[in-house]
């Protein structure tokens, strides 16, 4: 089968890999669906994706969905309980809790910061853990969540960076009635858009330089959108949200929250060490919370799209799995007017 896989920085490779072959007790998908993140283009680019370092071949690809393909014997009582059999449609968890750990009782339920997670298309351990980028892929049951009618495949790739955004939007607390500052309009910055209106959020501005990820973020639900350099930004938000990852723009986004506001940090930072005015955190008594992954928000990702949630405006190109260079390209050049780059997987 086909699989987008990484080498190195900047080698990119279509491979002819070998089908997985399920456990008895697991599950082959035949994925459809798969949306380019920015992890993914930073193990292209790079050679590594924050901390995690590129040290063998790795396919690539954890925003994935498509069809049951087969069952394991030691699996079926169990899917049919939950109505799965081949054929169904399913977005995939990408995580796996590995590793022999006590968490503390008040973390239990965050298995977000569990500490040692294998992720879909991750280099943080070694052997690394293949991702979806290709044909096929073997699960375990508890990892299918499945697609609500109403739902394509295609959209339900998204459920996954949907439930990044939908987790950060719950380390702010209850925003109903707030108003809330998105400062990075890119795919998640978009889908915290989303996620922050559907939680009830009475006014949502977006800030972007780009002008397609303004109009986008203006179609996933922004009540005002902003170009930085060119337009005022609020001063007294009651939540913002920090989706660009760019420390360069801490200080203006800390300087738009109120006093006794709160501000969460989405897009990820640089590992090494960065400069930022940080001052007014102190005095405005602004609560800086990190947001990393999600827990399972990813099954109240598919259900607000069942309900109407529409990702559509995210996803602004499609390529084939063989032209997943070309896809790969538009992703990372933001004058393209690129958001979400979709693969079609099968």
């Amino acid at each position: 089968m086909l699989a987008v896989v990484v080498h190195g920085p900047n080698d990119l490779r279509i491979d002819d890999v070998a089908e997985p072959v399920p456990a008895p007790g697991h599950v082959l998908v035949e994925l459809e669906w798969g949306g380019i993140c920015g992890s993914d283009l930073s193990y292209w680019k790079h050679g590594a994706s924050g901390t995690a370092v590129l040290r063998e071949p790795l396919i690539l690809g954890h925003e994935v969905a498509g069809r049951v393909a087969a069952i394991g014997p030691d699996a079926v009582a169990e899917l049919a309980a939950r109505g799965i059999e081949v054929g169904t449609p399913v977005a995939l968890h990408p995580a796996t809790l590995v590793g022999d750990h006590a968490m503390p009782a008040d973390l239990a339920h965050r298995t977000n910061l569990w500490p040692e997670v294998r992720y879909f298309g991750s280099a943080a351990f070694l052997p690394h853990e293949q991702g979806g980028f290709c044909r096929y892929r073997a699960v375990r049951p508890d990892q299918l969540r499945v697609v609500p009618e109403g739902v394509s495949t295609k959209e339900a790739a998204l459920a996954e960076p949907l439930a990044v955004a939908l987790h950060a939007v719950s380390r702010a607390g209850d925003l109903g009635g707030r108003t809330v500052l998105v400062n990075g309009a890119g795919p998640i910055g978009a889908l915290v858009v989303a996620a922050a209106r559907a939680k009830g959020a009475a006014v949502v501005t977006a800030v972007d330089p780009s002008p397609a990820a303004r109009a986008i973020a203006s179609r996933m639900g922004a009540s005002v959108v902003v170009e930085p350099g060119v337009d005022a930004l609020p001063t007294d938000v009651d939540v913002a949200f920090e989706a660009s990852g760019v420390p360069g723009t801490l200080g203006s986004v800390i300087a738009a929250v109120r006093r006794g506001g709160v501000l969460v940090q989405v897009g990820n930072l640089p590992g090494g060490d960065v400069s930022a005015t940080l001052g007014n955190l102190v005095t405005r008594e602004i609560d800086y919370r990190g947001s990393y992954r999600f827990i399972d928000e990813i099954s109240e990702a598919l259900e607000l799209m069942a309900s109407g949630l529409d990702v559509g405006p995210l996803m602004t190109h499609e390529v084939s799995i063989g032209d997943a260079a070309r896809g790969f390209a538009l992703a990372a050049d933001r004058s393209t007017g690129s958001s979400k780059v979709m693969i079609r997987l099968s």
